[in-house]
């Protein structure tokens, strides 16, 4: 069962060469999932989502607002009931510097690569905004290394720590490990 992916709608192009690079993913039934980029009407799905996650203290909290105000960063994948099993999101902190954010997989989809799929979606998004360097911060690193991420020190992001650490109540007790990947260059997204 592949994963459907169906084109974009951000600045830039479309995720056409991500197809390529879709991972097979399938929900807990064995049913196909479609991955696609975030609409209006996906805003409930992942922010119940993230909600659950945050509640149980594995990732930061955002808000519905906060969601569809960075709609055009996010990425979803529904099963075809239109249920969202998982979603994650491009953070840019510069034309060449992003973070995968709010990175999360249903329970009930954990091991079906719903996780690499999305991951691997916004590498494709990264790609195709010219961004050349992926971080994110994780209790999970193992999952990241297997998609070639590296650990590094968080140090070597001092955007993250300006823009989110500093007002986070975990600051002092985070257990969060930094990770990283360099994305292989890409034809530029118009063909120049």
């Amino acid at each position: 069962m592949t994963l459907g992916m169906q084109p974009a709608h951000t600045t830039g192009g479309t995720w056409s060469g991500a197809r390529r690079r879709s991972a097979a993913a399938s929900d807990s039934t064995g049913s196909a999932v479609a991955l696609h980029p975030a609409r209006p009407e996906h805003v409930p799905g992942i922010a119940a989502l993230v909600t659950r996650f945050a509640a149980e203290g594995l990732m930061l909290p955002r808000s519905p607002e906060s969601i569809r105000l960075a709609l055009g960063d996010f990425v979803v994948a529904s099963d075809a009931r239109g249920r969202i099993l998982g979603c994650g999101a491009l953070r840019e902190y510069s034309p060449s510097l992003a973070e995968i954010a709010s990175l999360a997989v249903a329970p009930e989809a954990h091991g079906t690569g719903i996780g690499t799929a999305v991951v691997r979606a916004l590498e494709a998004l990264a790609t195709l905004r010219g961004v050349r360097e992926l971080f994110a911060l994780t209790l999970v690193p193992a999952f990241f290394e297997g998609l070639e991420y590296v650990v590094v020190d968080r140090a070597l992001y001092p955007e993250k720590t300006r823009r989110d650490c500093a007002s986070c109540a975990r600051r002092n007790a985070c257990r969060e490990i930094c990770v990283r990947r360099r994305l292989p260059h890409a034809p530029h997204a118009f063909g120049v």
